[in-house]
């Protein structure tokens, strides 16, 4: 007869699984299966990119310059989530790679402003359609609505969580 029990590591003491799995403060599950698609994106992402000599690093940096035009070092750190260091290191490969150009700040003479060359754009223009792609197969079984839905769902779990 099987029991619904299990052994914990320091001791011989059989914890009941039922009483496990009836646990009304027991995790949802949901951040096991946004981790696991979080490493599913950046394995296939990685995998998208590679050929065309580009880190995910550098493909999210390249997009928020994008987005944000000229953007400070510091900036770009705060919104691709990496150490001010790691951000120098994408700066440097990006700039040495013809990517981004670096100009002093008009307004403050310590700041230096980034922004893509026409090489940066056109490269994040190809990886672009094939991240867009890729996310296309990832949602084909949902509609634009529940596509929709599940964004917005997703940016206020990420709100909530940088409130707590």
């Amino acid at each position: 007869m099987t029991t619904n029990s299990c052994r914990t590591s320091d001791s011989s003491e059989a914890v009941d699984l039922e009483q496990l799995q009836n646990q009304a403060e027991k995790p949802l599950g949901v951040a096991y299966m946004v981790g696991r698609l979080e490493r599913a994106l950046r394995r296939n992402i990685r995998q998208l990119l590679a050929p065309m000599g580009l880190t995910i690093g550098q493909y999210t940096a390249l997009s928020v310059f994008c987005s944000s035009g000229r953007l400070s070092n510091a900036k770009l750190a705060e919104r691709t989530m990496v150490s001010p260091q790691a951000a120098n290191e994408l700066i440097k490969g990006m700039e040495k790679n013809g990517w981004i150009v670096r100009k002093p700040d008009p307004n403050h003479g310590r700041i230096i402003q980034i922004s893509l060359t026409k090489e940066g754009t056109q490269l994040l223009i190809r990886c672009n359609k094939l991240v867009a792609e890729m996310e296309r197969k990832m949602l084909s079984g949902l509609n634009d609505r529940e596509i929709e839905i599940l964004h917005s769902n997703l940016h206020s779990a990420v709100g909530a969580l940088k409130e707590m």
